[in-house]
């Protein structure tokens, strides 16, 4: 594992062209109601047989609700025998994540939603 990243910190690594793979690490059912977007879901109790889903990827942050088991994640791809890219955890965890999401039901939520354009 590469360390942990904060929220402002990967808002900004999402906007740049080479953004990470998030992964949600949550059961299906939370990750529906709401998660950051473009995230991917594998939970963590089947990330060892999904692992190679990721084993591609230059960068992945893990997520979590709280940014504690989400280190256990990132964690485990790291040890992946196949994977050599960066792997960072979000710390605040999903709960304390301010950037943009999205839901199932395809609804987009931002902080510039409030904003006058």
């Amino acid at each position: 594992m590469d360390g942990e990243i904060a929220g402002p910190e990967l808002e900004a690594a999402l906007d740049d062209e080479d953004d990470p793979l998030i992964v949600d690490i949550r059961n299906p059912q939370d990750f529906e109601r709401e998660r950051i977007e473009d995230s991917i879901n594998i939970p963590l109790g089947k990330l060892p047989q999904q692992v190679d889903r990721v084993s591609d990827a230059d960068h992945v942050v893990t997520v979590c609700p709280h940014g504690q088991a989400s280190v256990r994640a990132a964690r485990l791809i790291t040890s992946f025998e196949g994977f050599d890219g960066t792997v960072e955890s979000l710390e605040c965890g999903l709960t304390g994540w301010d950037g943009p999401t999205e839901s199932a039901d395809g609804q987009n939520t931002t902080d510039s939603e409030t904003e006058s354009p």
